[in-house]
């Protein structure tokens, strides 16, 4: 008699620990039917897009973390970031709806594991699954020719974080808050780069960065 299926994946091969982080409750519950057929991933943590996901990462350690950013944002890799730093044995996985050139870019450069679009096929986000937690980096193939053919931005770090927050529709004051940055050294940045852009005003500057990818 064969031994039950469980017991069979303890002995061949390690089960794969997910965390997953969808905000959308729809395409979570998806993601949850599709990974719950197979015997070797165990969801060990499902939740909404929150600060919770760190939290999270830290009690439960997956192997790897899926998590969904329809725009990811300074702020979206700001939470991957920490999580490659205070658990290192994660690897991370974006699955993302507007993949910017700049966004994917920020993304690699920070060590992401995988990047991925939401329509990709459903086993293709499982056999990424495992590919990461095997070690390996999976990045869909469009979205690393985008970031790859499009120029980087003649602008610092510092100057596109406060863009983002511009666009977000931050005002200075809060923007400088947020920073711990006078609200006069954050209309330096503003006035710079809407130099280097050529920009008329920072709500153009913040158009063309992304139009350009760049945000």
């Amino acid at each position: 008699m064969a031994p039950p299926q469980e017991l069979v994946v303890t002995l061949e091969g390690k089960v794969i620990r997910v965390l997953l982080a969808e905000e959308r409750e729809m395409v979570r519950g998806a993601f949850l039917v599709l990974l719950a057929q197979e015997s070797d991933i165990d969801v060990v943590a499902n939740l909404g897009y929150s600060n919770g996901i760190l939290s999270a990462a830290r009690l439960h350690r997956p192997e790897v973390a899926v998590i969904g950013m329809d725009m990811p944002s300074a702020d979206d890799l700001s939470i991957v970031q920490k999580i490659h730093d205070e658990i290192p044995e994660t690897r991370t996985l974006i699955l993302t709806n507007r993949g910017h050139p700049g966004a994917v870019r920020q993304a690699l450069k920070i060590g992401v594991g995988g990047f991925l679009h939401k329509d990709s096929p459903p086993e293709k986000l499982v056999s990424t699954i495992r590919d990461l937690a095997a070690g390996h980096r999976v990045i869909d193939a469009d979205l690393a020719v985008s970031a790859w053919q499009t120029p980087p931005p003649p602008l610092t770090e510092r100057e596109l974080e406060v863009l983002r927050l511009v666009a977000t529709g931050s005002a200075v004051p809060d923007i400088a808050a947020q920073l711990h940055l006078s609200p006069g050294t954050i209309r330096n940045y503003l006035t710079t780069a809407e130099s280097k852009l050529n920009a008329r005003t920072r709500v153009d500057a913040v158009r063309i960065a992304v139009d350009a990818g760049w945000l």
